[in-house]
């Protein structure tokens, strides 16, 4: 058989998820952490295997140490919706999932041997006779997965991820879990895969962190603030620049823009500073005025990659009650570790209720501080 010849096309895009702000109340949904890797469909068809990313271009050739993974495995032919990690030093990293996309196979194939990246399954769209599952609902498609993956027989650096009904539980991930998470998945047990439509939900950890106003940007074609400039401190007491938020009212600007420039001066960062013009800039201002480091603010975000906000954050309110120097790395929690995540529940056991209404798997581990 050959890779056209799956049930499933190649050219399925994945199943996508809505923001919201709360989890779903009510019965009948299933609640599955939202890993912060690469979204991965695997095809495999004898000894030739396809990795898809959520844009529908192929990874295979950053990520050949997972292409000869799935081809190692006793079986020969499946679809799976998973999610690519890669573990530095026991934690997930999304720098090293970015550094893959490099245009030298040479380098690719020196980071996948210094650190292989792993694969994380969440849903299986063939069943082992060879039929498409796309239509079928989640309760079986799980189990399809469940059973698929007891026929790897212990698969290296595969996992299944884990899943309950119990909202409880889906919270705590929300609450204990550091940024390897990206929030949590809800999906219907009675609901079918539906390729490139927003059919689940998702619901992000956010979190605070107090930082020092080191410097500002105009408007472009304006003398109005446009985006505040954000720094911690590190350990040798510099400031750092980590992220931005240009989440100002029309209304606050002009009084903003004038307390603004009344810290103008300095050096604003003394350690890693914003970047300046380049010809991706596409016309957007990238000149910046540094101020002394006296104004803090308290911002919202979402995922941190190498000491800096992976987004642009949400400006909550100025902190005159708070020192500058309070304001440190300390505050970016590092990531969650691999083993910690998957041990919250039990991979070992099935994650589906033997039948309809039923809750899913409840002995699992309680998850240490």
């Amino acid at each position: 058989m050959a890779l056209a010849d799956l049930p499933v096309p190649l050219k399925l895009p994945p199943m996508e998820a809505k923001l919201v702000d709360e989890l779903p109340p009510g019965e009948g949904w299933r609640f599955e952490p939202k890993w912060d890797g690469f979204r991965c469909l695997a095809f495999r068809a004898g000894e030739a295997v396809e990795l898809k990313a959520k844009s529908g271009k192929p990874l295979g050739r950053y990520f050949p140490d997972v292409v000869e993974m799935l081809q190692r495995l006793p079986v020969d032919r499946f679809v799976i919706d998973g999610e690519l990690t890669i573990a530095v030093n026991g934690e997930l990293s999304f720098d090293a999932l970015q550094l893959r996309l490099h245009p030298a196979e040479s380098r690719v194939r020196k980071l996948a041997a210094e650190h292989p990246a792993g694969l994380v399954l969440f849903d299986c769209l063939m069943d082992a006779r060879g039929r498409s599952l796309v239509e079928a609902p989640l309760s079986k498609r799980r189990a399809a997965l469940e059973a698929l993956y007891r026929r790897f027989k212990s698969p290296e650096r595969i996992s299944l991820s884990p899943g309950t009904e119990d909202r409880a539980q889906a919270r705590a991930w929300l609450r204990e879990v550091g940024s390897a998470l990206d929030g949590v998945v809800a999906k219907r047990l009675d609901g079918p895969y539906v390729p490139g439509e927003r059919a689940m939900l998702k619901i992000k950890r956010m979190r605070t962190a107090d930082c020092v106003v080191g410097g500002f940007r105009y408007e472009q074609g304006s003398r109005e603030v446009g985006s505040l400039l954000l720094g911690l401190y590190d350990d040798a007491g510099r400031l750092d620049h980590v992220g931005f938020t240009s989440t100002i009212t029309d209304a606050e600007r002009p009084a903003l823009t004038g307390r603004l420039e009344a810290l103008a001066g300095g050096d604003g960062f003394t350690g890693d500073k914003p970047g300046g013009p380049s010809r991706w800039s596409n016309g957007r201002s990238v000149e910046w005025t540094p101020l002394r480091p006296e104004l803090v603010a308290e911002v919202r975000y979402d995922h941190v990659t190498g000491n800096r906000f992976r987004h642009g954050t949400k400006l909550i309110r100025f902190r005159p009650d708070k020192a500058p120097r309070q304001c440190t790395m300390e505050q970016l929690r590092g990531e969650a570790a691999p083993s910690r995540i998957l041990a919250m529940t039990r991979t070992d056991q099935p994650l589906v209720p033997a039948k309809a209404g039923a809750r899913a798997e409840s002995r699992q581990p309680t998850p240490r501080a």
